[in-house]
């Protein structure tokens, strides 16, 4: 399936997306990247979830777009990035050239919300907001319609291994709600905190992309702990 796809399945006459994993590899051994991103492949996730942070909008730095550009010789998942950056405008264009297919920027980020979207997408690729955990879900909804995707923030941005919030499953409700209203089918991630025992309502309150970081790549047998996401469904 190419990269950037998703496979549809039909409910009632509707087309719904089928539940996509994106391993994020903020939790994985960093010193064998290559060979991380490789498991993650091979086990069977849909999407490589790629934090990028600046130190400034939050705490930690991480890699930038030239680990990118060397990761995306080497695989073919739909490579997802999720700028944690105060002024993400000014860098979507180097990350986008390095092989992003999805890039998401943070509706608290101090830049043009509309304008950067548009800009992640006149570059051809698919455009996400994201939303801290303290952001309402209504400061989302002037974009449906212009945005691609939603994600919701289940932990605190910055560090992976938290535990999932869960009074954020009201937030992926009220998206899917809005979106649903205007007759749009956009794709919802949840990112923070997802393994066997969050999935199951964080699917049900609407989202219909899982990111998981720890669940997947501290598991012995990464196929299982995919299949185990998508199991009840």
């Amino acid at each position: 399936m190419p990269r950037g796809k998703f496979q549809k399945r039909e409910k009632g006459g509707i087309a719904v997306k089928m539940i996509k994993i994106s391993a994020s590899i903020l939790n994985s051994d960093l010193a064998a990247l290559g060979e991380e991103v490789n498991r993650a492949e091979q086990a069977g996730a849909d999407f490589l979830h790629i934090d990028v942070m600046d130190g400034i909008f939050v705490p930690p730095m991480t890699m930038g777009d030239i680990v990118i550009r060397s990761l995306r010789k080497k695989s073919f998942l739909t490579f997802d990035t999720h700028l944690m950056v105060i002024e993400p405008e000014r860098v979507v264009p180097f990350f986008a050239a390095a092989g992003s297919d999805i890039i998401s920027v943070h509706a608290e980020s101090d830049c043009d919300i509309a304008g950067t979207l548009k800009k992640i997408k006149d570059l051809g690729i698919k455009a996400g907001l994201a939303l801290s955990p303290e952001t309402d879900a209504e400061e989302a909804f002037p974009f449906i319609g212009l945005a691609d995707m939603f994600l919701v923030m289940s932990v605190e941005p910055g560090y992976g291994g938290q535990s999932f919030i869960p009074e954020t499953l009201g937030k992926i409700a009220a998206l899917r709600a809005a979106v649903r209203e205007r007759g749009l089918n956009t794709d919802i991630q949840v990112d923070g905190g997802i393994n066997e025992k969050t999935a199951p309502s964080a699917v049900k309150a609407g989202a219909n992309i899982l990111t998981a970081g720890t669940h997947l790549f501290a598991s012995p047998d990464m196929a299982k702990a995919v299949d185990e996401l998508r199991k009840p469904f």
